[in-house]
């Protein structure tokens, strides 16, 4: 294995942890990394035709898990703020009879 697709590899594994334990940053950044380590390997003259396509789809799995667990944050964040303005509305309105 190139040491292009091991880097690969190890970022997949890398982001799996940091999506375990809701790590934002830790993702971000490690998306960056996972997009420079993707050209590199695509530029790989000797690489490995199916080792890359293996590795592709497994990120792309991991991507799909990521894409699922944002979305399902942002649905978390959009119940909470509208818990939030509802509170702050009914706080207004108690303070307009109280």
């Amino acid at each position: 294995m190139s040491q292009a697709m091991q880097q690969l590899n190890e970022t997949r594994a890398a982001l799996a942890v940091a999506l375990r334990e809701q790590d934002w940053q830790a993702i971000a950044d490690l998306d960056q990394a996972c997009r420079a380590q993707v050209e590199h390997a695509m530029g790989d003259a000797g690489r490995d035709e199916q080792a890359l396509r293996e590795t592709m789809e497994q990120l792309l799995a991991m991507y799909g898990e990521l894409l699922a667990a944002c979305r399902q944050q942002r649905e978390a964040i959009g119940e909470e703020l509208a818990t939030v303005r509802r509170a702050s509305q009914g706080a207004k309105v108690y303070q307009l009879f109280g």
